[in-house]
C-alpha cells in the first residue's frame, strides 16, 4: 500500500490548526455581544458559540453567576461529569479534564428500558434516575432530550441531592424551549438554587453542550 499523498491545492484556506481557534475566538470576540453575561463567563460564551457556529446565540444564553466557579471547583475536586447522551459524552475532551473525571452516561445501562417502561417516560429521562447515587456534588450535562432535563427537576424538587452545576441545553421543538426556561425558573418556583447555563428557545444540542463542559473543565482557551 502506497503511503497517502496530499492533493494539489485547488483553493485558499487555513489549515494551521492552532491558528485557526486564535482566529475563531478573535472573530467570535468581534461580532457577538456578550456584555450581558457575567466576567467570568465570556471564554464559556465564546466556545459555546464555536462549537455551533451561530454568533447571534450569545443573545439567547442565560448563565447563572456563580456558574462558572462552581463547575470548576466541582471538576477540579474530581465531581463526576452526568451526560444524557453518549453523543455529549464524546465530545468531551478528556485533556481538558483536571482530575481525570469520569464522564458518565446511562442511556445504554440495562435497567434503563425498564425503567422507562415502570415511569411512562422516555429512556434518556429514566436513565436520569440512575444518576441520585452520584447526583451530589456532580456536573451535570444535558444536551439532547428535554424530558431528561425535566427529570432532573423533578428529583431535585422531590429532594434528590444537588448537583454543583448544571449545563441545559436540550435541543428540539417538543419541550426543549419549556424545559430550559423551568431551569431558568428553579430557584424561584422550589428554593433551590443550582447554578446553570442554558440558552433560551428550541437551540441546543449535544456539540454546544460539551463546548460548554469543556471550557468549564478549563479556564485555558
Amino acid at each position: 500500500m502506497s503511503a497517502p499523498r496530499r492533493p494539489r491545492r485547488h483553493y485558499e484556506y487555513v489549515d494551521d490548526g492552532p491558528a485557526i481557534y486564535v482566529d475563531s475566538f478573535a472573530t467570535i470576540r468581534r461580532e457577538a455581544r456578550l456584555d450581558h453575561l457575567p466576567a467570568n463567563a465570556e471564554r464559556l460564551a465564546v466556545r459555546m458559540i464555536h462549537g455551533t457556529g451561530q454568533v447571534e446565540l450569545a443573545d439567547d444564553l442565560v448563565v447563572h453567576p456563580a456558574l462558572v466557579p462552581a463547575a470548576r471547583t466541582a471538576l477540579e475536586a474530581g465531581a463526576p461529569i452526568l451526560c444524557d447522551a453518549t453523543m455529549v459524552a464524546t465530545g468531551v475532551t478528556a485533556s481538558r479534564l483536571p482530575r481525570d473525571n469520569d464522564v458518565l452516561c446511562f442511556l445504554g445501562d440495562p435497567r434503563t428500558p425498564g425503567l422507562a417502561r415502570d415511569f411512562g417516560t422516555t429512556r434518556t429521562a429514566a436513565a436520569v434516575s440512575l444518576w441520585e447515587p452520584l447526583l451530589d456534588g456532580a456536573v451535570v450535562a444535558i444536551g439532547n432530550a428535554p424530558t431528561a432535563l425535566f427529570h432532573l427537576l423533578e428529583m431535585v424538587a422531590d429532594g434528590a441531592p444537588r448537583p454543583a452545576a448544571v449545563i441545559g441545553c436540550p435541543v428540539g421543538f417538543i419541550g426543549a424551549a419549556e424545559s430550559k426556561q423551568a431551569l431558568v425558573e428553579f430557584a424561584e418556583r422550589h428554593g433551590v438554587d443550582i447554578p446553570y447555563v442554558t440558552v433560551r428557545g428550541r437551540r441546543g444540542g449535544s456539540a454546544m453542550t460539551s463546548s460548554a463542559l469543556n471550557a468549564l473543565a478549563k479556564e485555558q482557551e
